[in-house]
């Protein structure tokens, strides 16, 4: 069965995926939803939260596509990737660096504002302290400092293939713009704005998400 892979955002857990998880496994896919090594303090898998950052997330989710592909009841050429806020961050420069491996990314209000954010917060590694707070997060050094060099339009542009994104135009935490700047990254992409909705969706907004990303998934299946 073709399968999709959901990965969180941050301080988030495999739960959040549950409202797309269930509707998609009904129509047939496969849906692995995990937490991320360090991704909450309530996080079900190792590691810490002063460890954590996009890249070792980006780790994280490559060993749960190389074990989905292991699996006797997975079509190992249609996994697709879905993720929210910085989960949909992940699963954009990952599907980058492993484009042969996935067949199409599905991203939710992705979290590109990471790399601004570290820039404004600080302006070089030597003043990231070993720990810090974030929203309502302590992170580590190892969050900021790879991101203060890092250009993640020119990373996720690697990835060739369609890709659908979804977004609010009343994200306070990751504004639109953010959005509309990797659709002109993407060789193809095509970006979904759901009215008045902020960074999370709910109600008629998340069934219109499922909507949109059940008919991306059935016309980019092998």
């Amino acid at each position: 069965m073709p399968a999709v892979i959901f990965s969180h955002g941050f301080g988030g857990n495999y739960q959040v995926g549950a409202g797309y998880a269930e509707p998609l496994a009904r129509k047939g896919y496969v849906v692995s939803c995990f937490d991320f090594c360090g991704g909450s303090p309530g996080s079900r898998s190792d590691g810490s939260t002063l460890e954590m950052s996009l890249f070792t997330e980006q780790t994280d989710l490559e060993a749960v596509i190389r074990m989905m592909q292991q699996q006797p009841f997975v079509d190992s050429s249609n996994i697709f990737l879905m993720g929210t806020s910085m989960g949909g961050a992940v699963s954009a420069i990952t599907a980058a660096a492993n484009k042969e491996d996935i067949q199409g990314t599905i991203l939710l209000y992705p979290a590109f504002v990471l790399v601004d954010n570290a820039k404004e917060q600080f302006s070089g590694v030597d003043e990231i302290p070993d720990t810090y707070h974030l929203m309502w997060m302590t992170v580590g050094r190892a969050f900021a400092e790879k991101l203060l060099d890092y250009d993640i339009y020119q990373a996720i542009s690697a990835y060739d293939k369609d890709v659908l994104l979804i977004h609010g135009d009343a994200d306070p935490i990751v504004p639109l713009i953010y959005s509309q700047k990797a659709v002109e990254a993407y060789a193809s992409a095509r970006l979904e704005v759901l009215p008045g909705a902020g960074h999370g969706f709910y109600g008629s907004d998340a069934e219109q998400t499922v909507t949109w990303t059940l008919e991306y998934l059935e016309s980019h299946k092998n």
